[in-house]
């Protein structure tokens, strides 16, 4: 799929525009006027943004407006409108999120009410600016309201950690993390331990006077370690680290769960754990290599109750290759009959990375219509259990262009979720392909440094990724 630009370099928001209409294909820019093959063109000047469509050669579609507008995000989102418009005409499909793009669509909302913005024009912005469907504009103000009150208890001295376990059993046909096979690194997992105790000893020592509102531990599965290897972190982030508000630990993989692991992680006051099927169909399980049952998933849970958890999510994904909505209530069935205090619902995203993506020929995928009964099935039986929407994300590829939604019990919201989706506060990290970020209050902007994604590399370069966060600490950290 080609495409160009006259007049403009926006080339981010012209591809979100056609990844929404088609998703899941090759895009090139180019200058190409042969036009061959599917080609778009968009244009910006003199007050006019249009996009004209072309098939072969030959003109298929073309939308104009007229605006005299100098903001960049103005400008942007009249690139986005004219192209939206003209593919509408060729592919008249239904677009919840409108042109509303970028993974955080509460973020918006919530911008504008620190702006002064009333709802009833938040709402309005939502509809009229940007197309967002009346079902999304109230899932966006929901979930804007819930993250705001967590928000609201943000300073300047109050941060979160994220500790990164790169390991896993097997990977996922959809994953696309930086997860290594652990059976083939058994030999590396005590040295990369190694390695995150000194990285964290620093950043303990750099952040001695902040508070820890809350500590995630992801990966990966970090409970693919051994019971000794799981303790042995969770004794340095008790050693260095405060006590926070939640902390939290991606269990994950039913396979990787015993009830000494549970229990260790109890003893080391994790409060919020996520034990996570994705479905509870057994064809689909043994489809998209997870290897495990539904009965594992059900005794594990059983098992974390028994060992005196009270706040277990559990990940669910809609879309997964051959289910329908029928498969969806299903699942929901039996979920619900459990009880957990929150459930994480995603839709399928084909990622780049992701076996899923190889192969995406040997696989049926849902299309918009099955995908929104499935997210219907699952708003519907969490809030029959007493749940609200929470947090929110979105992706690139996702099926029907849809999106990820946190539903839990009142008082059960995951506090590191919203963080990191609204970033506003300061979130340190270690670990391979851990992300740092550092919020600055002044400019309302978010600095950024990164670890290296392969544990090898990790391991060789530890002293490295410590000193590149000596400089970007010394150069982006206020300290108040």
């Amino acid at each position: 799929m080609n495409y160009s630009l006259n007049g403009h370099c926006f080339e981010d928001d012209v591809l979100s525009v056609l990844q929404i209409f088609y998703p899941n294909q090759s895009y090139k820019l180019t200058k190409n006027d042969d036009k061959i093959g599917f080609y778009a063109v968009s244009s910006a000047g003199g007050g006019v943004f249009g996009a004209e469509l072309y098939f072969k050669g030959d003109k298929i579609s073309s939308f104009y407006l007229e605006s005299d507008c100098s903001d960049i995000k103005e400008i942007k989102r009249n690139i986005k409108l004219s192209l939206y418009f003209a593919i509408k005409k060729v592919i008249d499909i239904k677009t919840p999120w409108g042109i509303l793009t970028g993974i955080r669509p509460a973020k918006r909302a919530v911008d504008m009410y620190n702006e002064g913005f009333k709802k009833e024009e938040i709402e309005r912005a939502l509809k009229e600016k940007y197309l967002v469907s009346d079902e999304r504009i109230k899932l966006t103000m929901s979930v804007a309201e819930a993250e705001r009150k967590i928000l609201a208890n943000n300073n300047d001295k109050k941060i979160s950690l994220y500790i990164g376990i790169p390991f896993c059993p097997t990977r996922c046909l959809y994953c696309s993390f930086t997860s290594y096979p652990i059976d083939k690194y058994l030999k590396k997992v005590d040295e990369y331990i190694e390695c995150l105790k000194k990285e964290m000893a620093f950043l303990s020592e750099r952040f001695k006077d902040y508070e820890f509102e809350s500590i995630y531990i992801g990966g990966g599965t970090p409970t693919a370690l051994n019971e000794k290897q799981l303790e042995t972190v969770l004794e340095y982030i008790k050693r260095y680290f405060k006590k926070p508000v939640e902390f939290s630990v991606e269990a994950g993989r039913p396979d990787t769960i015993t009830s000494l692991k549970l229990k260790i992680l109890k003893n080391y006051d994790v409060n919020r754990i996520s034990i996570n099927p994705q479905t509870m169909n057994e064809k689909t399980l043994k489809l998209i290599g997870r290897q495990h049952s539904v009965e594992d998933f059900i005794r594990a849970f059983y098992e974390a109750r028994k060992q005196g958890h009270n706040h277990i999510n559990t990940d669910l994904i809609w879309g997964l290759p051959g289910e329908t909505a029928l498969d969806a209530e299903e699942t929901m069935k039996k979920i619900a009959q459990l009880k957990p205090e929150s459930i994480t619902a995603h839709t399928l995203a084909v990622k780049r990375a992701s076996r899923l993506k190889e192969q995406l020929g040997s696989y049926k995928l849902a299309q918009y219509e099955e995908m929104e009964k499935m997210l219907a099935v699952c708003s519907q039986y969490t809030k029959d259990l007493g749940m609200h929407p929470y947090y929110m994300y979105r992706q690139k590829n996702m099926s029907g262009n849809f999106e990820n939604v946190g539903y839990c019990l009142d008082g059960c919201e995951g506090i590191y979720n919203v963080q990191i989706m609204e970033e506003k506060q300061t979130v340190i990290a270690a670990g391979a392909g851990a992300s740092t970020k550092i919020y600055q209050r002044k400019g309302n902007n978010v600095e950024r440094v990164f670890n290296v994604k392969s544990v090898d590399d990790y391991i060789a370069r530890i002293d490295e990724m410590i000193q590149r966060k000596v400089i970007f600490f010394d150069k982006y950290l206020n300290d108040n």
